[in-house]
This record gives C-alpha cells, sequence and structure tokens, in this order.
C-alpha cells in the first residue's frame, strides 16, 4: 500500500501549481512588472504563460526565484490589509 506524501499545512506553496503562480503573478504585477523584478527573456521578449512555464520547468534557479516572488506578493498582500 503506497504512502501518500505529508500534508503541508503551513507550505503556501503546496498544491499550487506553476501555471497558478505564473497567471497571479502576471495578474498582480503585469508582464513589465514581471521583467522588471526577474529580468529574464520568458519575462521579457514576447511573454506568454506557456513560454515561462517551459523555461521555468527547465531552469530551477529561475523557478525558484519566481516562487520566491509570489511569496512575497503573498506576504505584501497581508500586510496592507491589516
Amino acid at each position: 500500500m503506497p504512502t501518500s506524501p505529508p500534508a503541508q499545512p503551513r507550505n503556501p506553496l503546496h498544491g499550487l501549481t506553476l501555471e497558478t503562480i505564473v497567471s497571479e503573478l502576471v495578474a498582480h504585477y503585469g508582464w513589465d512588472g514581471l521583467a522588471e523584478r526577474m529580468p529574464v527573456r520568458c519575462f521579457t521578449l514576447e511573454p506568454s504563460v506557456k513560454s515561462s512555464l517551459k523555461f521555468l520547468r527547465k531552469t530551477p534557479w529561475a523557478r525558484e526565484k519566481v516562487e520566491s516572488l509570489y511569496l512575497f506578493m503573498l506576504r505584501e498582500a497581508r500586510r496592507s490589509s491589516r
């Protein structure tokens, strides 16, 4: 009987797809804002969610930066709502 991975109730990224993270960042910052914060080609030249996902899935350091930016965005949203 396979064991399921442990629940991660305190991990805000748990259960989110990379597509969801990128889409929410684009909705919040826009492509220009995202390119300003992370100057990588997939955000600066003809950006799209599809091309960004392709790049981020192949590039671990960029994916980590995107995830960190997403967590920063969540923290800022929490602060401003207080």
